[in-house]
């Protein structure tokens, strides 16, 4: 699993990455109300947008960490919004992108380097 700075993950498992938002990310949002996904098909920039999820507090966009297309979307978030809090890094993913390049994944922090950049917020 990689993350970025924004709190987004990514688990790559040949050319399909699996993205959501770290543990980190669900703890300062609070309670998950409202997620929308974005559409199967949809090309994504790394950065762009992907989802958004609204909580009790704010609501906040979810950013591609790596380019892809969309190729599945976690319905369960959207019928069930918490589940982004009981589960931020495994059944609470987001979406499943084809990459364009898995490469890419590469260039985003690992776990201990993900701990390390939570430290010195």
């Amino acid at each position: 699993m990689h993350f970025t700075k924004d709190h987004e993950w990514v688990e790559l498992n040949g050319d399909i990455a699996t993205v959501g938002i770290s543990a980190y990310a669900a703890e300062q949002l609070g309670d998950v109300v409202f997620v929308e996904l974005p559409a199967v098909g949809k090309t994504l920039a790394a950065g762009e947008s992907l989802a958004v999820v609204e909580s009790v507090k704010a609501a906040s966009d979810v950013y591609s960490p790596i380019a892809g297309t969309v190729t599945e979307v976690n319905t369960v978030t959207v019928e069930e919004p918490d589940q982004i809090n009981a589960r931020p890094e495994t059944t609470g993913w987001l979406a499943k992108l084809k990459v364009a390049d898995p490469a890419a994944v590469e260039a985003l922090m690992d776990r201990d380097a993900y701990e390390a950049f939570l430290g010195k917020l």
